[in-house]
């Protein structure tokens, strides 16, 4: 019978957090299990894109607080 895992599981052992024994199984899991790799794999990139900061609004997002902030201005002054 195969040992299941969690994605707890595959998040400590992506992060190296389990024991050299949890270890060997998983990656002996991995060897055999395409599904379980698939879930490792979906959590490497999961992991991959919180690192990626972003580093200035996108162009829509400041057009429409301007155009916002007009109309706003605009219906105060009046």
């Amino acid at each position: 019978m195969p040992i299941l895992f969690t994605p707890e599981d595959l998040l400590q052992y992506l992060y190296k957090e389990t024991s050299p024994a949890k270890t060997r199984a998983i990656e002996d899991a991995l060897h055999s299990d395409w599904a379980l790799r698939e879930k490792l794999e979906v959590l490497i990139t999961s992991s991959e894109s919180l690192g990626t900061t972003l580093e200035s609004p996108r162009a829509v997002a400041v057009q429409n607080v301007l155009n916002y902030a007009r109309e706003t201005a605009v219906a105060e002054s009046l």
